[in-house]
């Protein structure tokens, strides 16, 4: 279990909704890898939750990411959502999808890691995410244009779909 009061210090708080199976979070996870573990030693906290049925999607389920998670040394806590009520209070409509609270946990960015994605050529950097983490770490405002991200729904369980 994690909570928010463990971040409590962090000048800045990254929640990424990811997921073990979607081509979009495979095709940057390696860059977020890194973001993590740059960021992480400038003191911003990083949490990764998956929000998906692991019923339908078993490459969701816990083993399989705590396997992915040792796979890709994560330095981050990768969570599961088993009843989905995180991704729905974050109105978290996709993996990957990317929020980041100030340090009064002050929701200031929320979107993509970048605009890569599978097959469009362009290269993993983690530019948006980036920017707004250090725009945050100087002071500055958050850069006002926030693209949404982009990736596969998340596995809602039946009868659960949410209605935003």
């Amino acid at each position: 279990m994690v909570s928010l009061e463990s971040c409590a210090s962090a000048p800045a708080l990254v929640v990424a909704f990811l997921c073990n199976h979607c081509p979009f979070v495979k095709h940057i996870l390696d860059g977020f890898v890194t973001f993590a573990r740059e960021f992480a030693a400038r003191g911003v906290a990083v949490v990764a939750i998956s929000p998906n049925d692991a019923v339908s999607h078993p490459q969701d389920s816990p083993t399989e990411m705590a396997r992915l998670a040792a796979l890709k040394g994560f330095t981050f806590p990768y969570l599961y959502d088993e009843a989905q009520d995180v991704a729905r209070s974050y109105q978290a409509v996709c993996t990957p999808e990317f929020y980041v609270f100030d340090r009064d946990r002050r929701l200031a960015y929320r979107g993509q890691f970048d605009a890569s994605s599978p097959g469009n050529n362009v290269p993993v950097t983690g530019a948006d995410l980036r920017a707004a983490c250090e725009a945050l770490l100087s002071g500055a405002p958050v850069p006002p244009e926030q693209k949404p991200s982009v990736g596969c729904s998340i596995k809602w369980k039946a009868g659960q779909e949410p209605d935003y």
